[in-house]
């Protein structure tokens, strides 16, 4: 079975394209650094959500504060911890 030359040509732009997506989806697995910053951030909404609702379930503004700032600090907390077992290992 033969080709013609614009048949190759449409499978080579394809294997391309199919080429690119793969290295894209690659080096966004390698990129542990930004994969990091994202849980962080996404565990850091979280906290900041589970605070808001126990500061309305416990009495306002004041309280919410407080609530935030120490899921803040837990946070922050949680990240100096893993730094300081990277550095261990």
């Amino acid at each position: 079975m033969t080709s013609t030359p614009e048949e190759l040509r449409h499978e080579v732009i394809q294997a391309r394209e199919r080429l690119g997506d793969t290295v894209e989806q690659l080096a966004a697995r390698a990129d542990v650094k930004s994969r990091a910053r994202a849980r962080a951030a996404g565990i850091q909404e979280d906290m900041r959500q589970q605070a808001g609702q126990a500061a309305e379930r416990l009495g306002g503004p004041p309280l919410a504060a407080v609530a935030g700032g120490v899921a803040l600090l837990l946070v922050l907390m949680a990240i100096r911890g893993r730094r300081a077992e990277k550095g261990k290992g």
